[in-house]
């Protein structure tokens, strides 16, 4: 069965990013439907699949990423506004039969992503 999942990886400290909230959109065209919202547990990761079965299906989606706030509570010192505040993702499934792993590496100055199994 396919699913969805992500973990957020905080580069600049060396530990899970906690506590991150995400938001779940998907996309059809000019149209983006809030899906759902998630947030990560102790590891950066969620408890559950963000998406599997019946709700993940082939298509455009976007992962939002609210990382400010998540910088704001670790202390990290940064620019006002941040470089980095909501980080969208936008990426595409084609066979909604497999597994979509889309890992967040962050630090208050870049982010970087891939597609992980």
């Amino acid at each position: 069965m396919g699913r969805l999942t992500t973990h957020v990886l905080d580069t600049s400290l060396g530990c899970p990013g906690q506590g991150i909230r995400i938001e779940v959109y998907r996309l059809e065209g000019a149209d983006r439907t809030r899906i759902t919202e998630v947030v990560t547990n102790d590891d950066g990761r969620c408890d559950a699949p963000i998406l599997e079965g019946d709700a993940f299906t082939a298509g455009e989606y976007e992962l939002v990423f609210h990382a400010g706030a998540y910088l704001d509570r670790q202390g990290v010192e940064g620019s006002k506004p941040r470089f980095l505040d909501v980080i969208p993702l936008r990426f595409g499934v084609a066979d909604a039969g497999q597994h979509y792993h889309v890992p967040l590496l962050l630090s208050p100055y870049s982010y970087s992503t891939y597609r992980g199994s």
